[in-house]
């Protein structure tokens, strides 16, 4: 048996690709291992579990039902349902479709040409906007990214791909994480709201534009959010869009021009 004084010495461990558990992929059938199962599979009805029922109902239990084996059985493939949940978050990352790595993404505030003749501005965007539809797509993502370190490939990928396309913009180094921050991180919270919103429309069983249209409905009847909601009314008219999507994508697109105006901004002054 191993002590609590002997565990506390352990030191954490901090991914499952760290360690070499990434290279155990568990396939073939030996020892006891379940036939026509392995990790691959096991990570993609992960996926399709936790975009069905949420990150709350996801267990080991579960899984293995839905696989149709032993809860052990899942264990030849991997030790926690933490690796398991690190693995699913990577394999979705792989649904983001990056610019061409050769080259370069362009240089200099006018975002010049580069790889597949993109500038910066033409190559952050679809990485923007493909983000944003990976948190509306997969709302456990968000909580996920913040409890793994997310080194494996498709993140790392990703990562470095933002790395390079920031770097060509012309900003000092000084400046580059801080704008990815500034746009990845607005991405991250407007993707994130934006999922949680779909889902609680999909939990009432109601389309986007009728939840809404009943919230304010509602507000409009409380006397006390008479004055707020004249204002906000008035913002809604301005924004323009008649539903909640067209809405939504006007906001997104003016703030990510917004930021990277803010980009060039910052290039212009050295």
């Amino acid at each position: 048996m191993v002590r609590a004084a002997d565990r506390a010495k352990r030191p954490a461990r901090t991914s499952v690709w760290l360690e070499g558990k990434a290279q155990r992929r568990g396939s073939g059938r030996s020892g006891g291992q379940p036939s026509g199962l392995d990790r691959d599979r096991i990570t993609e009805v992960t996926v399709r579990l936790l975009d069905a029922e949420g990150l709350a109902k996801f267990s080991m239990r579960r899984l293995a039902a839905e696989l149709s084996v032993t809860a052990m059985s899942v264990y030849w493939y991997v030790d926690t349902k933490d690796d398991l949940l690190e693995l699913a978050l990577d394999s979705v990352f792989g649904e983001l479709e990056l610019p061409d790595a050769g080259g370069d993404a362009g240089a200099g505030a006018g975002g010049g040409n580069g790889a597949g003749g993109l500038g910066w501005r033409e190559q952050l965007r679809p990485l923007a906007v493909g983000y944003r539809a990976l948190l509306v797509r997969h709302p456990w993502v968000s909580p996920l990214i913040g409890t793994f370190l997310n080194i494996g490939p498709h993140s790392m990928a990703f990562s470095l791909c933002v790395q390079k396309v920031i770097r060509s913009t012309g900003l000092p180094p000084h400046g580059q994480m801080g704008a990815m921050s500034a746009v990845f991180q607005f991405v991250y919270g407007f993707g994130t709201i934006e999922g949680h919103f779909v889902q609680r429309c999909a939990s009432a069983g109601m389309s986007q534009d009728d939840y809404f249209h009943q919230a304010m409905s509602t507000i409009r009847e409380e006397p006390q959010f008479a004055a707020n909601f004249e204002n906000a009314a008035d913002l809604m008219e301005a924004r323009g869009g008649d539903t909640v999507e067209e809405m939504r994508e006007r906001d997104f697109s003016f703030a990510l021009e917004m930021l990277m105006v803010g980009i060039e901004a910052m290039v212009a002054r050295g």
